[in-house]
């Protein structure tokens, strides 16, 4: 089985390798792939020459153009996909023409195969997306998976409609996300526990107001057979009435003698006792509106703009999967699903393109497990040594940032979530932020901290002290790929010291250090008294339980 990992790298590159994904490896799979995560930014259906039309899509911000890649791969499927998958990736070309859509489509289709080949055949699949993308991509799950092998359209009530709503709207709003729901292969067992959620007040009152002499609340419930007879069940005489019921009559006649049948009177019906203890609750639906989105003062919110509740992920991987199964998040940003496996004692995968999510990601375990990447779980792709620290420079200047910025624990700035470029225009010279407390006010005082990845020098140092004098900080970090000189280093002793109040100690005030000595285990000299410069998500105990009950769980 595999151990638990986080990739960092394309996904589709990462599934495609035998070694580190085989075939039939995974029991669950869940992926939430960009979609609308910016629900104000409208991309038009339009072919790339800019031609537009009526139509429109709400559409991720890192939107896949219709390109150079778009069209290998778009080739890659009509001549190697499986027939169905080929003729159907084929048909909506025709259908939606050249554009982002249709390149959204296919980067998505060729990913869904190689799902498809890693989930077990007694596996279960779960995408997560919005109605404009839901039904172009339920016809290609239907062409991988097989419509046979459809299962549910979940609808999760992701917010409520706002009560100042504008006047004059051309629509109903839009407060739903979909969740399409496959099984590997319907002819195997896949994993399914019926979840119930507990019943209401109002309707226990309204429901179980009957009660035995020892107080115990019971309803009556009916015991004849749905649709008369036609799924085989019995027909017989029973306390003078005839019907269909839902037992056999030797059954009947011992819950009778139980005192578990009740006929209110003379030629009525008989009823069935169902007391209210024991029963689970209300099973669970394909409708989910319990379940609240990630609201600003969740203690579990990391200001990450897709993030999803750990609930909506603990009741999927509760439902379709147990203790030991492996679950699998393509498209893992920040961890959640993650996260609800390691709480719910599953084996996870993790996959993200940005190193920004798998520094969030191993934070988050930290906070919530005290969880230690290497030690406790996987990562790789990232880079191990100065030399792969200078391609990663080489080949995107953003993620070399955002991964230095990672081993000191600092918040990006300059970038965003979820986004695989960054931000434009001027940074005011500060790269990142560490977060600390120092003295009783329990105010933050701020560490900022500056990446360089090409050649450095002592004007660098000297403006990074200027930086941190005009913002106030306390303490300046200068990461550099390239060794410092001799200037630089003098620079920075002239920086002085900042005094903490905490422990009454002395720390350089401006601070040079090397990825090489990061990579070493080097670290930023601070007072210890740090906080999470990314929100902390809530330390989970070792025992909490799940939140949702199972039809298996003891009463």
């Amino acid at each position: 089985m595999p151990e638990n990992t986080l990739f960092y790298g394309d996904n589709l590159d990462i599934l495609r390798n035998r070694d580190y994904f085989p075939n039939a490896c995974v029991d669950l799979i869940y992926l939430d792939p960009p979609f609308n995560s910016s629900r104000n930014y409208n991309v038009l259906f339009k072919d790339e020459s800019g031609q537009d039309s009526d139509a429109q899509i709400v559409a991720f911000e890192d939107t896949w153009h219709w390109g150079r890649t778009a069209e290998h791969t778009y080739h890659e499927l009509v001549t190697d996909a499986p027939e169905r998958v080929s003729a159907t990736i084929s048909a909506l070309h025709q259908i939606i023409g050249k554009n982002q859509v249709m390149a959204y489509l296919v980067m998505m289709t060729a990913r869904l195969v190689e799902l498809h080949r890693v989930l077990k055949p007694t596996g279960t699949f779960y995408l997560h997306c919005d109605p404009t993308a839901s039904h172009y991509l339920k016809i290609i799950l239907d062409s991988i998976f097989g419509p046979q092998n459809f299962i549910n359209e979940i609808s999760w009530k992701r917010t409520t409609t706002k009560s100042d709503f504008r006047q004059g709207a051309k629509n109903w709003p839009r407060i739903r996300d979909v969740i399409l729901h496959y099984h590997k292969d319907t002819r195997s067992v896949a994993t399914f526990n019926q979840l119930f959620a507990e019943y209401s007040d109002e309707y226990i009152s309204d429901k179980y107001r009957n009660k035995d002499s020892d107080g115990r609340a019971y309803t009556l419930d009916n015991l004849t057979a749905p649709g008369a007879g036609s799924r085989g069940h019995p027909q017989y005489e029973f306390l003078g009435v005839t019907r269909y019921w839902r037992y056999g009559k030797e059954k009947m006649e011992a819950l009778y003698a139980e005192g578990r049948i009740v006929q209110p009177r003379p030629g009525a019906v008989p009823r069935y006792k169902r007391y209210l203890d024991e029963v689970k609750g209300i099973a669970i639906g394909d409708s989910w509106d319990d379940i609240n989105p990630v609201n600003s003062q969740a203690k579990e919110r990391l200001d990450y703009p897709t993030q999803k509740p750990v609930s909506l992920l603990e009741r999927i991987i509760n439902a379709s999967s147990n203790p030991g199964d492996v679950i699998l998040d393509p498209f893992c940003g920040c961890g959640t699903a993650i996260a609800a496996a390691q709480t719910l004692g599953r084996k996870w995968l993790g996959i993200d393109i940005t190193h920004l999510s798998i520094a969030l990601q191993k934070y988050r375990l930290k906070s919530m497990f005290d969880l230690e990447a290497i030690k406790d779980y996987n990562v790789i792709g990232e880079p191990e040594d100065v030399g792969a620290a200078r391609q990663l420079a080489s080949d995107d200047r953003y993620q070399f940032q955002w991964w230095a910025l990672s081993l000191v624990r600092a918040k990006p700035l300059g970038g965003q979530e979820g986004s695989k470029t960054g931000k434009k225009g001027s940074d005011k010279g500060i790269d990142g932020v560490i977060n600390f407390i120092d003295d009783s006010s329990g105010k933050p005082k701020r560490a900022i901290v500056q990446v360089k990845s090409g050649k450095v020098k002592s004007g660098d140092v000297r403006d990074l002290k200027g930086t941190v004098e005009r913002e106030g900080a306390a303490l300046g970090i200068f990461i550099t790929l390239e060794n410092p000189t001799r200037d630089m280093e003098s620079e920075a002793v002239s920086g002085g010291f900042y005094h903490s109040e905490w422990d009454g100690r002395d720390y350089p005030r401006i601070q040079i250090l090397t990825i090489d000595a990061l990579l070493k285990g080097g670290t930023v000299n601070m007072p210890a008294k740090r906080e999470s410069t990314f929100k902390q998500a809530e330390r989970v105990k070792p025992d909490d339980a799940p939140r949702t009950k199972n039809m298996f769980e003891d009463e």
